[in-house]
Protein backbone atom coordinates (compact mmCIF):
# COMPACT_ATOMS: atom_id res chain seq x y z
CA UNK A 1 0.00 0.00 0.00
CA UNK A 2 2.74 2.03 0.35
CA UNK A 3 3.42 2.59 -3.17
CA UNK A 4 -0.44 4.21 -3.87
CA UNK A 5 0.27 6.58 -0.94
CA UNK A 6 3.85 7.23 -2.67
CA UNK A 7 2.50 7.75 -6.17
CA UNK A 8 -0.64 10.30 -4.46
CA UNK A 9 1.86 12.27 -2.46
CA UNK A 10 3.91 12.43 -6.11
CA UNK A 11 0.91 13.61 -7.77
CA UNK A 12 0.05 16.02 -5.27
CA UNK A 13 3.75 17.80 -5.24
CA UNK A 14 3.65 18.21 -8.87
CA UNK A 15 -0.42 19.46 -8.94
CA UNK A 16 0.95 22.07 -5.82
CA UNK A 17 4.23 22.88 -7.75
CA UNK A 18 1.64 23.50 -10.80
CA UNK A 19 -0.74 25.52 -9.29
CA UNK A 20 2.00 27.77 -7.96
CA UNK A 21 3.89 28.36 -10.82
CA UNK A 22 0.61 29.25 -12.56
CA UNK A 23 -0.34 32.02 -9.78
CA UNK A 24 2.96 33.59 -10.43
CA UNK A 25 2.89 33.80 -13.77
CA UNK A 26 -0.38 35.25 -13.35
CA UNK A 27 0.56 38.12 -10.78
CA UNK A 28 3.25 38.95 -12.83
CA UNK A 29 0.60 39.16 -15.79
CA UNK A 30 -1.56 41.15 -13.81
CA UNK A 31 1.30 43.77 -12.58
CA UNK A 32 2.56 44.23 -16.16
CA UNK A 33 -0.46 45.08 -17.41
CA UNK A 34 -1.02 48.24 -15.46
CA UNK A 35 1.89 48.72 -13.38
CA UNK A 36 1.22 52.76 -12.93
CA UNK A 37 -2.73 52.75 -13.18
CA UNK A 38 -4.51 51.09 -9.69
CA UNK A 39 -7.47 49.11 -10.85
CA UNK A 40 -9.82 51.10 -9.22
CA UNK A 41 -9.83 54.84 -9.00
CA UNK A 42 -9.69 56.35 -5.34
CA UNK A 43 -11.98 59.00 -4.75
CA UNK A 44 -10.78 62.39 -4.18
CA UNK A 45 -11.25 63.27 -0.82
CA UNK A 46 -13.40 66.72 -0.52
CA UNK A 47 -14.09 68.90 2.45
CA UNK A 48 -16.59 68.77 4.58
CA UNK A 49 -19.59 70.99 3.77
CA UNK A 50 -20.81 74.04 5.82
CA UNK A 51 -24.22 73.81 6.42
Amino acid sequence: MATKDDERAARLKAALRDNLRRRKAQARGRADDAPDAPSEPEPEAQPPRKS
